[in-house]
C-alpha cells in the first residue's frame, strides 16, 4: 500500500511538472505580434458629416432578394451615382469599372509599379427586413436616422458602414494630398448577400490584369469587448471562412390515397434520413484557425486558462466541451448540420410519390464537401433515399498567414485604434465576398474596426441595426491609417 502510494505521488509530481513546464514555455509563436510598425496618423475628417452620408446611403434600398427579379435595381444605380457626387476628389484620382452590371471596381494607381497592390472590399447590398418586424425597429429601417449618437438602419453595419467608411477615408486622404506608392483596388460587390457573383466577376477581371495583391481585406470579425477566454477586449481578425453547401435528401415511394397507406411511406423514410444525418454530428476539433485564436487569447489570460491551452494533449476534451457549450462556440469547432426545409405532399390526404428535405452545411476548414457527402451517406446507411447537392458546394477558404506582412500591417493598425487589446485570429462562420480573391491575393483577411459586445452582433441581419458614431469614427480612422501605412 505504501509503495503504491509513493508511486502514485511520484507520477502526480511528474504530471504537475510536465504541465508546469509546458505552460511556462508556451507562447503563441504561430501568431506574429510585430510591434515595430509605425502606424501613420489619419488625416482630418468630420464624423458628423460622415454620419449624415451613411444615413443617405442607407436610404437606397439595395435589398438583395433570393429572386433577383424582385430587386429594385434602380436603387443600386442611385447609390453608385451618389458615391460619385459625395466623394468627388477621390473619384477624380481613381479609375472606375463596372462588372456583372453593378459590381464596382476602383483603382487608385500607386507610384511604385513593382509593389504589390492591396485590395479593400465592402458590398453594396443588404438583406431584407423580415416581414412583420418593421414595428420592432426604434427607427424606420431604411430612414437612415441619426439618433442616440448612432446611425440607424439596415446596412448601417453590414456593409454600408464599411463602404461609406472606406470612401470617407480615401476622400480625406485625397484632400490631404496623399499619393499612394502601392496601388489600391477597391471592390464593391452588388450581391454578396445572395452568393457574390459580382465579386466572382471582379476577381476574374483582376486576374485578367495579372493583379497579385499583398492582401485583401473585407468585412468579417471585429473588436469584441467580451472576447472568449479572456472576457476582455480582443481584436479578432478573420483568417478563414467556412464553406457552404446545401444537400437535397429525396425519398421516392408509391403515392396514393392516405386511407390505404403502404408499409413503406416516403415521408417516413425521409424523416428517418434527416434525423440520422442530424444525429451524426461532426466531432468538435481544436484546429487552426480556432487553435490559433485560443493560443493567442490564453497567452494573454494566463492562469489556469493558459495551463489548459498549453496542455491540450491532456485537457483538450474539457476545452472542447467548454467552448462547445454555446451555439456560437460550437460552430467554430466543427462542420455544422442544419436541416432547414421539407417538402412532401400538396394535400393532407395524398401520399407523395416524392418527398425531399434540404440540409445546410457550413464546412470547417479541415473538411471538404466530398467528406460531408460521404459522412451523410454513412449516416443514412441502407435507407431508400437519394443524396445530392442542390448546387455546387463552396469549399472552405484557405487559412491565411498570421505572420505575413499583410497580417502585421492590419493587426498593427487595429492595435493603434485600440491600445492594449490582444490580437487573435478568428474563423468566420459565415461567408464573405473576399473568398473570391484567394487566387489573386497572398492572404485574405476579414475584419472591420467596429467595437462590439458579443450580444451586439445580433442586430446584424436583425432588428435595430445601427452604427454608433464612435464606431464610425474608428472605422474611418482605421481604413485611412491602414491605407497610409501600407500604401504610403
Amino acid at each position: 500500500m505504501k509503495k503504491a502510494f509513493v508511486w502514485g505521488l511520484g507520477l502526480l509530481l511528474i504530471l504537475v511538472a510536465v504541465l508546469g513546464l509546458r505552460t511556462m514555455s508556451f507562447t503563441p509563436d504561430s501568431v506574429s505580434t510585430d510591434k515595430s510598425i509605425a502606424v501613420a496618423l489619419a488625416p482630418a475628417f468630420d464624423t458628423n458629416v460622415a454620419a449624415t452620408r451613411l444615413g443617405e446611403a442607407i436610404r437606397f434600398q439595395t435589398v438583395s432578394r433570393q429572386d433577383a427579379a424582385e430587386n429594385q435595381w434602380d436603387q443600386w444605380a442611385g447609390l453608385q451615382a451618389w458615391l460619385q457626387r459625395s466623394y468627388p476628389t477621390v473619384h477624380r484620382l481613381m479609375t472606375r469599372e463596372l462588372v456583372a452590371e453593378r459590381t464596382l471596381i476602383y483603382k487608385w494607381q500607386g507610384s511604385d509599379v513593382s509593389a504589390k497592390p492591396i485590395i479593400l472590399m465592402a458590398h453594396q447590398d443588404v438583406v431584407p427586413v423580415t416581414a412583420g418586424t418593421e414595428k420592432d425597429w426604434k427607427y424606420p429601417p431604411f430612414a437612415g436616422s441619426l439618433a442616440e449618437n448612432a446611425v440607424w438602419g439596415r446596412g448601417s453595419v453590414d456593409d454600408k458602414g464599411s463602404l461609406v467608411s472606406l470612401f470617407e477615408a480615401m476622400e480625406a486622404l485625397a484632400v490631404s494630398g496623399f499619393q499612394p506608392k502601392r496601388t489600391i483596388w477597391l471592390v464593391s460587390g452588388h450581391d454578396e448577400e445572395v452568393g457574390g457573383e459580382g465579386a466572382k466577376a471582379a476577381a476574374a477581371f483582376l486576374k485578367a490584369k495579372s493583379v497579385r495583391a499583398l492582401f485583401t481585406l473585407d468585412e468579417g470579425a471585429a473588436i469584441i469587448d467580451d472576447a472568449p477566454v479572456i472576457n476582455g477586449p480582443a481584436i479578432m481578425i478573420g483568417i478563414a471562412e467556412k464553406g457552404y453547401a446545401t444537400m437535397k435528401v429525396t425519398a421516392n415511394a408509391t403515392g396514393g390515397h392516405s386511407s390505404m397507406p403502404p408499409a413503406e411511406i416516403g415521408t417516413v423514410n425521409l424523416a428517418k434520413a434527416v434525423i440520422a444525418i442530424n444525429n451524426n454530428q461532426f466531432p468538435l476539433e481544436l484546429k487552426p484557425p480556432v487553435s490559433l485564436m485560443l493560443g493567442a487569447l490564453a497567452a494573454e489570460k494566463g492562469g489556469m486558462t493558459k495551463v489548459a491551452i498549453a496542455n491540450q494533449w491532456l485537457l483538450g476534451g474539457s476545452i472542447r466541451r467548454e467552448i462547445g457549450a454555446t451555439p456560437t462556440g460550437r460552430a467554430m469547432l466543427h462542420t455544422t448540420i442544419a436541416p432547414t426545409m421539407l417538402e412532401g405532399s400538396p394535400k393532407e390526404n395524398v401520399l407523395p410519390q416524392s418527398a425531399s428535405a434540404l440540409i445546410n452545411f457550413r464546412i470547417a476548414p479541415w473538411n471538404s464537401s466530398k467528406e460531408v457527402m460521404a459522412h451523410a451517406q454513412r449516416s443514412v446507411g441502407g435507407l431508400p433515399v437519394e443524396l445530392t447537392w442542390l448546387k455546387e458546394p463552396r469549399e472552405p477558404s484557405p487559412v491565411s498567414s498570421t505572420k505575413s506582412e499583410g497580417w502585421n500591417l492590419i493587426s498593427a493598425t487595429a492595435r493603434a485604434e485600440v491600445p492594449g487589446a490582444v490580437v487573435a485570429p478568428y474563423l468566420v462562420v459565415g461567408g464573405t465576398d473576399s473568398r473570391n480573391m484567394t487566387p489573386i491575393s497572398d492572404d485574405v483577411y476579414r475584419f472591420f474596426a467596429v467595437r462590439f459586445k458579443t450580444k451586439d452582433t445580433a442586430m446584424i441581419h436583425g432588428t435595430n441595426e445601427h452604427m454608433t458614431l464612435d464606431n464610425l469614427k474608428r472605422m474611418i480612422s482605421f481604413y485611412a491609417r491602414l491605407i497610409k501605412t501600407s500604401a504610403g
